[in-house]
């Protein structure tokens, strides 16, 4: 297989996570691209016309994307439920926690880039000030089912992990540790994962 990759991306880590646990790490060719909302990547664009990583070469020569589809087609792979539950309670908590850190990522880059591709003169600040809302609201409800994470490490709780990391590695939203201690209690426990400290962000 191949993934088309940013070293950067938490979208990314969080596929190369699942990768980790699964076993499967070892079985997956990397191509580092970087692509930016301003600069497309036609090596990436003719994988992926969305222009997005991580995109994922089958070893059929089928191409996946999103982030989400390459869990779970890794999850398929690896056979199980290590990832992914079987459909039930625990299922539905592990995908509805993988869509909030998601939640939580997309507002946050949408800040960054703002912030990083536009004049701050010319900064919407309102706009920002409402992502930033919805990226701090979805920390607090991770905040408030902190004691409920466990020790498990599906593919809600990598999610989480990835979002966390790639807060703190970006510093987008400022202090996002201090008012949370719960979850950055469990953060810090996860973190030392081998499958994470393999994937740790790198400008």
């Amino acid at each position: 297989m191949k993934l088309f990759y940013t070293s950067t991306s938490p979208f990314v880590r969080k596929c190369l996570v699942v990768a980790h646990e699964l076993g499967l790490a070892a079985r997956i060719d990397t191509e580092m691209l970087r692509p930016s909302p301003l600069e497309p990547s036609p090596v990436l664009t003719r994988v992926n016309p969305l222009n997005k990583i991580p995109a994922l070469v089958t070893d059929e020569g089928c191409v996946l994307y999103d982030s989400h589809v390459i869990c779970e087609y890794l999850a398929h792979l690896a056979g199980g439920d290590a990832i992914v539950p079987p459909p039930g309670p625990a299922r539905w908590t592990t995908l509805r926690r993988h869509a909030l850190a998601d939640g939580i990522l997309e507002a946050a880059v949408l800040v960054f880039y703002e912030r990083l591709n536009r004049p701050s003169e010319l900064w919407w600040q309102p706009w920002l000030d409402g992502q930033r809302t919805k990226a701090l609201q979805g920390l607090d409800a991770l905040e408030a089912e902190a004691t409920e994470l466990g020790d498990g490490f599906d593919l809600g709780h990598i999610a989480a992990a990835a979002t966390l990391g790639w807060l703190e590695f970006r510093d987008v939203l400022g202090d996002i540790r201090s008012p949370r201690p719960r979850l950055f209690a469990w953060y810090d426990r996860v973190l030392a994962r081998p499958s994470m400290q393999a994937t740790l962000p790198r400008a």
